[in-house]
């Protein structure tokens, strides 16, 4: 027999006995019922009601009596109110009452209550509406006597009712009492019978179950509630209800041990999660004040190894853009020296370049037996894994890690290494941000200075460059705070990278505003050349004609005047040309070209140079050259040669007696960085230039690289010069990557030492700067190289020869110029040599000569006339095509960079800037003439 069917018999057996039971206790609850019902809803509610009205009755009364002796008008209105309500509260009481008597006396009792309370209330009306009319209380004594008698009347009556209906009370509760012992009795058998049916019954079901809670709660009791992974089951012996939880539990069982191991993958998750939080917020925090893009390599990769489990490591940023771009690497983690992992590598370069081009990680995991990379004291070991990843930002490889390992790189390991690297690209972008901001500050401030000394030199802008110094200085100390603004925000990621970006764009309009300052500096030295080199081009041309002693007329000392004026002309071009170089440094508008020379033929050039001074002042002239000298160097040359010219021609003219040399060795490293950065170059040359000179004192020792200084005034009244000469060396020295320096006693002779660097692929900073200068500042001209300078001896050349350098017999040449100081040296000049001259003072002059159809062999144009200047005259003349070959000549005391090309567009044939060299003048004419 099943559980159920034990259940359903054993508890029908109950349910029968409860059931016999039941209908007795009902049969005698109801009689109970009746009889309590009888009592209380006909016999004590009607007790009830009639001590209710009674009550409403002597309230009445009292008020009637309240009202007539002793209220008050509103007191007694208000008494009166209420005896109102309580008559009619009487009223329906009374009806209630009449409505249910079943007894006869009962209903007899009643009629003669509600007789007296009527003639109760004729009285009582009476004695209200005497009230009303406000009669005294002596007027009203008969009524209240009469009133009296009346409720005594009703009171009794009232009485006689009530104890009548609470006699009938008390015979009904008597017979309840009796059925009430007679059903106890009963209760009694019937549950002595009840209790012993249940408990054979219940006995019987509890015999036939137990086995099997017992076997049930026996495998409950061995669960280890510690661990769920393991439940013990429940053996299922029978098809009844505890077969079905036997069933059910090992059902249970299986689903807490899912559930158990579910909650122990999730514990591990988050454990793991917390494990890459911590460890990712330690590396944010660490990224805090850092402004250099090395300094976070190194900490970076020596923070993420330890991390990650690696045993060696490396960092490396990506340098250039375009076909330059590479990745370099800045910082190791237990590196073994320089030979670990590549210097560099270009996309596609390897499987880290791969990995780069691809923005893409790698794992690499079969690695052979003899990759060892990974270093100890007792020797190298191959690793069991690399991972090579790509730090990415806004879709661009900026960064690459390579890390390697000892064991296998866990998953955790991995997915914590893509969560630091989503980071560490807004990170480098922002430090390379800060870097650039802070780059610009100093190019910003060095333009400042650079601009406010420019200031005090030329005098006649002295209000306007002062205005704009102290203007950019306001600018500089704005942009300080800005910098100092952005690295307390730091810790802001992409709003922070766009108030970076907004500082970027600031300082680019303040580098604009310096190159606008910096035009309008060029274009003031240009003037300064026309408005120098103008007046100078005539002096220097007759003055040359004037020291011929072949062709002047003029006695010895006149002509030794003329070569006097010629001299100082020539001095005062090298002072311009001198302050222009400066000023082209200064602006960064000199053209430097990186080119490879012979550094093997130097100590030859030298002699060639100066043998010749040393010997006119009776000094010795020592040049040494070590073998350790790299033969080919790499540098400007033209600078370079004009460094050694400007020290040399110092080292002659301050020396006397003794002697003036030059040692050229190849430089120490470490010496050339205690005064200048030494990344980027091959190698370095150091040129020493020593004499036994005047010497220079201690504290006039960095005074001398000064523009226009010298050691004292005594100095320069004895042996003269600007002043310039070693401060062209210092900056020119600084463009070719190097520097100068001084060791001197006065009296003692000094030693000037050069500093250079080899360049194969060039100084990037100058190239920058001459890519940002579409101008260069005024009289471009070029140094005098090193060669030989002596002029052939005119005794030399025959007859013949000298017919043929004069081809300009009989041939007309116009003049173009509105300075009448120039046309008269040129026509002096080029009619000393045969030619017919024709002149005109601007372009329109220009074209009506030609309309008029001289015969004219070639025209000298000078640019810079009113009205129409040189480069409309060329291309209106070239617009003629009976002018197309006529040979144009352009003349101008203003040389701008790109001025030549543009001359040769408008319609030139050759250019020649002034101040003109006679010689040179008449070559170039020579070569047009004769073809």
């Amino acid at each position: 027999m099943g559980f159920k069917k034990k259940q359903m018999l054993g508890f029908g057996l109950i349910l029968l006995f409860l059931a016999i039971l039941l209908s007795f206790m009902m049969f005698t609850l109801n009689n109970l019922k009746s009889s309590m019902t009888e009592i209380v809803e006909n016999r004590y509610e009607k007790v009830q009601a009639s001590m209710e009205i009674r009550q409403l009755f002597s309230r009445s009364d009292r008020e009637i009596l309240f009202a007539a002796n002793e209220a008050n008008k509103e007191e007694r209105a208000e008494s009166l109110e209420i005896i109102n309500e309580n008559h009619s509260l009487i009223e329906s009481k009374i009806a209630g009452l009449s409505g249910s008597l079943n007894k006869a006396k009962a209903r007899q009792l009643l009629k003669e209550f509600e007789t007296q309370y009527a003639s109760y209330s004729i009285t009582e009306a009476e004695i209200i509406q005497r009230i009303k009319s406000g009669n005294s209380s002596d007027n009203l004594s008969s009524l209240m006597d009469d009133q009296r008698e009346k409720r005594t009347k009703v009171i009794s009556t009232m009485d006689e009712f009530k104890d009548y209906q609470e006699g009938v009370m008390k015979d009904t509760l008597s017979n309840s009492k009796q059925t009430y012992e007679d059903m106890i009795g009963f209760v009694i058998f019937a549950v002595i019978l009840s209790i012993l049916v249940i408990s054979v019954t219940v006995v019987w079901m509890i015999r036939s179950t137990s086995k099997d809670l017992q076997s049930i709660t026996k495998v409950i009791k061995n669960i280890d509630f510690k661990n769920l992974s393991v439940i013990p089951r429940i053996p299922v012996r029978t098809t009844d209800e505890i077969g079905d939880i036997a069933k059910s539990f090992n059902e249970m069982a299986d689903s807490l041990e899912i559930y158990n191991q579910k909650e122990k993958d999730f514990t591990e998750k988050i454990s793991e999660q917390n494990w890459i939080q911590t460890r990712v917020a330690d590396i944010a925090t660490m990224y805090q004040r850092i402004v250099d893009v090395e300094v976070l390599a190194d900490r970076f990769i020596t923070r993420l190894a330890p991390m990650m489990g690696a045993s060696i490591g490396a960092f490396y940023v990506k340098r250039g853009e375009g076909v330059d771009m590479r990745f370099v690497k800045l910082a190791s983690f237990a590196g073994d020296g320089e030979d670990s992992g590549r210097r560099e590598f270009r996309l596609g370069e390897g499987l880290i370049g791969q990995c780069a081009l691809e923005k893409k990680s790698k794992i690499i995991e079969d690695i052979p037996e003899d990759f060892q990379l990974v270093t100890t004291g007792l020797g190298e070991v191959n690793p069991k894994s690399i991972v090579i990843a790509p730090v990415v930002f806004e879709d661009e490889v900026v960064a690459m890690v390579e890390l390697a390992s000892l064991e296998t790189f866990t998953k955790l390991q991995k997915t914590f290494l893509n969560q630091v690297l989503d980071t560490l690209g807004i990170t480098i972008n922002n430090v390379e941000g800060r870097m650039e901001i802070e780059r610009l500050l100093k190019e910003s401030q060095a333009q400042t200075e650079e601009l406010q000394a420019q200031s005090e030199e030329l005098q006649s802008q002295s209000e306007e460059m002062q205005a704009q110094s102290e203007e950019l200085q306001t600018q500089a100390e704005e942009l300080r705070m800005i910098n100092e603004q952005l690295e307390e925000r730091n810790r802001e990621t992409e709003e922070k990278s766009k108030e970076l970006q907004v500082a970027k764009l600031n300082l680019e309009k303040q580098a604009e505003e310096l190159k606008l300052s910096s035009k309008y500096k060029s274009e003031f030295m240009a003037n300064m050349s026309h408005e120098l080199r103008t007046p100078l081009n005539s002096i220097l041309i007759l003055s040359e004609m004037l020291s011929d002693p072949n062709d002047s007329k003029l006695n010895e000392e006149q002509q030794e005047f003329a070569r006097v004026i010629n001299s100082s002309g020539q001095d005062l071009l090298t002072l311009i040309n001198d302050i222009l170089d400066l000023s082209k440094v200064e602006v960064g508008k000199l053209e430097v070209v990186f080119d490879e020379m012979n550094l093997s033929e130097l100590p030859d050039l030298l002699h060639r140079n100066f043998d010749h001074v040393a010997k006119k002042k009776n000094i010795d002239f020592i040049i040494e050259k070590s073998k350790n000298v790299p033969d080919i160097f790499f540098t400007d040359e033209q600078r370079f040669q004009q460094i050694l010219k400007n020290l040399l021609s110092n080292a002659f003219k301050f020396t006397e007696k003794g002697s003036v040399s030059v040692q050229i060795k190849k430089a120490d490293e470490e010496n050339v960085a205690q005064w200048i950065q030494t990344k980027g170059a091959s190698n370095w040359v150091e040129i020493k230039v020593t004499d036994t000179g005047i010497g220079i004192s201690k504290d006039k020792q960095k005074l001398i690289f000064e523009a226009f200084q010298q050691g004292d005034g005594a100095t320069m009244r004895k042996y003269g010069g600007t002043g310039l000469g070693l401060s062209i060396c210092r900056e020119f020295a600084k463009l070719l990557g190097g520097w100068v320096i001084v060791d001197s006693e006065e009296g003692q002779g000094s030693t000037f030492t050069f500093f250079i660097p080899s360049m194969p692929e060039g100084f990037k900073n100058v190239d920058e700067a001459i890519a940002a200068s579409p101008e260069v500042a005024a009289a471009n001209h070029d140094a005098e190289p090193f060669g030989d300078q002596e002029e052939p001896d005119a005794g030399m050349m025959d007859e013949e020869d000298r017919d043929k350098a004069k081809p300009f017999c009989n041939k007309t040449v116009l003049v173009v110029d509105d300075d009448h100081r120039n046309i008269f040296a040129l026509k002096n000049a080029l009619k000393h040599e045969g030619m017919e001259i024709l002149t005109a003072e601007n372009g329109f002059e220009c074209l009506e000569l030609l309309e008029k159809g001289n015969n004219i062999d070639v025209i000298l144009m000078d640019i810079m006339m009113p009205g129409m200047d040189g480069y409309e005259t060329m291309t209106r003349i070239r617009e003629q095509s009976k002018f197309e070959e006529l040979p144009i000549i352009a003349l101008t005391a203003k040389a701008m960079k790109g001025d030549r090309e543009k001359c040769l567009k408008a319609g030139a044939s050759d250019y020649v800037s002034k101040p003109l060299k006679l010689d040179q003048l008449l070559s170039v004419l020579r070569v047009w003439l004769t073809n």
